[in-house]
Order: C-alpha cells, then structure tokens, then sequence
C-alpha cells in the first residue's frame, strides 16, 4: 500500500514539472534558427482562433447590432472573413519567435533572448493550462498560455 502511494506522489511531481520542462525546451527553441522543435511546442491554428475571438469580441464592440443586410452587417462578415486570411498570413512560427522575443528583450534587456531570464510566473491555471508570464504584473506583461495537448504541453495563446 505504502508502495502504490509512493508511485502517486512521484506520478503527481513528474506531472506538476512536466510543463516546467515544455518551458526549457521552448526557451531552446527560440534560440535555435530551425523551427523544427519551435513547431511541435507551438499550437498555431489555436492561437489564431484565440486572436480571431478577441478581435471579433472588438468589432462587435465596436459596431452596433445589426442583421447582415446592413452596412454595419455587411463590414462586421467582411472583417470576420478578411481576418481569417490576415491571422494565417500574419500569425507563423516566425511571428511567434518575434513576438516571444520581443517580449523577452522587453523585460530582461538581453539579446539574444532568453526566455526562462524573463519568466516572472509560471502555473497552472488548471489541470491541462499553464500560464506565464513574462516580466511583472501591472507592467505590459506578456502571457503565455500552454495546454496539454495528447502528451504534449503547447502554446495556444500569446496575450
């Protein structure tokens, strides 16, 4: 009985570093100039829909309520359509690389970056999503989000 107990605590540490290991092989990742490993971190079809709910969370802020025969119908599904093709063209593992080491350059200064130098938080937020953040609350911060995915944590959102 002793035996089985012991196995759960180390099954439940391995599982709690499991993500703190993702974050060691995307600061790697980011250093190196081949994308093959960047790739298998990053969930790029998540982090465009991810961009695409807060940009269309925008507009329909911006525009008022209207059927789709209206003008304002009419530019809210132009802008859904458009944003589509722009978030793919847009969105790459290059522009994740930039963006991630934007931020890093942001917080800590050095170059080339290093992402565990600006890493000010990293926890889950529940049993499959683990968030960092780079560099201090309050500070034009820059999150992270990870999700396990199958066996694999991976990023699905740059906030």
């Amino acid at each position: 009985m002793r035996f089985i107990g012991y196995l759960l605590l180390l099954a439940l540490i391995a599982y709690g570093l499991w993500p703190y290991y993702s974050l060691y092989r995307l600061d790697g990742a980011l250093v190196r100039p081949d994308t093959t490993e960047l790739a298998t971190l990053v969930d790029l079809p998540a982090i465009r829909a991810n961009y695409k709910r807060r940009l269309s969370a925008g507009v329909s802020g911006m525009l008022p309520a209207a059927d789709p025969q209206s003008v304002s119908g009419w530019i809210q599904q132009n802008v859904e359509r458009l944003g589509d093709s722009a978030l793919e063209q847009t969105i790459t593992l290059d522009w994740v690389r930039e963006a991630l080491g934007d931020a890093i350059t942001r917080v800590t200064g050095q170059s080339p970056p290093y992402l565990i130098g600006a890493v000010d938080f990293a926890f889950f937020e529940s049993y499959d999503r683990f968030l960092i953040r780079l560099g201090r609350l309050g500070e034009n911060a820059t999150h992270i989000r990870l999700s396990r995915i199958g066996t694999q944590w991976t990023i699905t959102d740059i906030i």
